[in-house]
């Protein structure tokens, strides 16, 4: 079994609690993971990647074991602790915008 952790706005699209769980058959790659989950899950289809090119969205990102997996390729194998159940995959939003160097204008109160 694979673990995966979704955002929580792919786990209310998927009415999904918590973790999943999935079963990968043959190799445990990013490709194989997302095809069972979107197996398992069909509302989730064209939401972590392209119908067509099947590429990853531009604003999700892949981790595991503390690694930026999001530019590796999909059919690389996942590191042998997510295949193992001892760690998850982690699905995240990415968040964009914004700048240090520009901080958010303070809205004046009134009376």
């Amino acid at each position: 079994m694979i673990r995966v952790v979704l955002p929580a706005h792919l786990r209310t699209l998927a009415q999904i609690n918590g973790e999943v769980r999935l079963e990968v058959h043959g190799n445990v790659t990013l490709r194989s993971v997302l095809d069972a989950l979107e197996a398992c899950y069909p509302a989730l289809c064209g939401t972590i990647r392209d119908h067509v090119t099947q590429q990853r969205r531009p604003f999700v990102r892949f981790f595991a074991c503390e690694q930026d997996l999001s530019h590796e390729s999909p059919d690389a194998p996942l590191p042998a602790a997510v295949a193992t159940s001892a760690e998850p995959l982690l699905i995240v939003g990415a968040i964009a915008g914004g700048s240090v160097s520009d901080p958010p204008p303070i809205l004046a109160r009134s009376g």
